[in-house]
């Protein structure tokens, strides 16, 4: 598709965040199997109810502008979802493990956050306010599986400490372990 209207853009945004969301329904299960932290995989796996709904919300977004959702797809995500592949094949520790996937998983939140706010605005200054609300929404979803995220690694608001706290814990039992021969 060419991008020679502002309109074409929101189009081609959506359809980048639709091919987005698609890989990340893919990613997401294989997410939850690899973390250990029963917290972490519930996050992993109602995240992926929620990827779903997004992506057929873009789906829905696209028809009402007379567009078929799908097209290229999103290199953006595809490479982030690499790197988290990457963190699958590693073998390690399993905190550490489950705090590189919230790495991962925070950079897609971060992808889709920057991803959602500009199809907003554009929906916004295109006078589309039922797209903004529906945009809003997800965008709102997103951020609050960042925060969740955010939470799980560093134990805000919760009892006990943190997956990244376990992880460093798991760390220096592991060199303490070497530095004795073990």
């Amino acid at each position: 598709m060419r991008i020679d209207s502002f309109e074409h853009l929101y189009i081609d945004e959506l359809n980048d965040l639709y091919s987005a969301e698609t890989q990340l329904i893919k990613a997401l299960p294989m997410m939850a199997e690899a973390a250990t932290n029963p917290q972490l995989q519930q996050a992993f796996t109602n995240h992926l109810q929620e990827t779903k709904a997004h992506a057929e919300i873009v789906k829905q977004l696209l028809s009402a502008m007379g567009e078929k959702a799908g097209g290229e797809k999103c290199k953006g995500m595809e490479g982030l979802l690499k790197e988290g592949q990457e963190i699958l094949d590693k073998r390690g520790e399993p905190d550490v493990k489950d705090a590189a996937l919230i790495s991962a998983a925070q950079r897609v939140e971060h992808y889709e956050i920057a991803g959602y706010g500009t199809a907003r605005t554009y929906a916004e200054q295109l006078g589309n306010e039922e797209a903004v609300e529906m945009l809003e929404q997800i965008l709102d979803q997103e951020y609050h599986a960042d925060d969740l995220l955010t939470a799980l690694a560093t134990g805000q608001g919760r009892a006990g400490s943190g997956i990244n706290q376990q992880a460093i814990n798991e760390s220096d039992g592991a060199s303490t372990g070497r530095s004795r021969g073990r």
